[in-house]
C-alpha cells in the first residue's frame, strides 16, 4: 500500500493520472484513474513491474476510473500480460466506450481476460 507521501509525489509528478495498488491476500489490484497516454503510461508500467517483483498469485489492472486510454496504455497491458503469464493470473477491468471498447476494437480483449467489474475479475481469478 502506498504511503501518503508516495501518492502526493505521483500527483505532483503527473496530476492527470493516479495509479494505486491494493492487495487482497496474494492478489494485487493496480488501479489507474484519469488519463493513460504516452506521458502517463510509464507510471502504470512502473507500478505493475514493482508489484510483479513481489510475486502475487494474480494481477488485476483496474481501468474503471480511466477517462482516456491511448495506445501507449494498451501497450502497457500487453507487456504486463506477457510478463505475468503463465505464472501469475492476469485480468483487466474495463467496460464502456473509454476502456472496454478500444480493447475490443484492437483485439486486446482476445488476448487478455477483460471483465466489466472488479468483483467478476476477482471471482474468476479465485476459481
Amino acid at each position: 500500500m502506498p504511503e501518503d507521501s508516495d501518492i502526493a509525489e505521483e500527483l505532483i509528478a503527473n496530476p492527470s493520472c493516479v495509479v494505486e495498488e491494493q492487495w487482497i491476500d496474494q492478489v494485487v489490484v493496480v488501479s489507474a484513474a484519469g488519463t493513460v497516454d504516452m506521458l502517463t503510461s510509464p507510471q502504470l508500467e512502473e507500478r505493475i513491474s514493482a508489484v510483479l517483483e513481489r510475486k502475487p498469485s494474480a494481477l488485476v489492472v483496474n481501468l474503471t476510473d480511466v477517462e482516456f486510454l491511448a495506445s501507449a496504455g494498451m501497450s502497457v497491458l500487453i507487456a504486463a500480460h506477457q510478463k505475468a503469464s503463465p505464472s501469475v493470473g492476469f485480468a483487466v477491468v474495463a467496460d464502456g466506450p473509454v476502456t472496454g471498447r478500444p480493447l475490443k476494437l484492437v483485439g486486446i480483449a482476445d488476448i487478455v481476460d477483460v471483465y466489466p467489474n472488479l468483483d467478476e475479475a476477482l471471482a474468476k481469478l479465485a476459481a
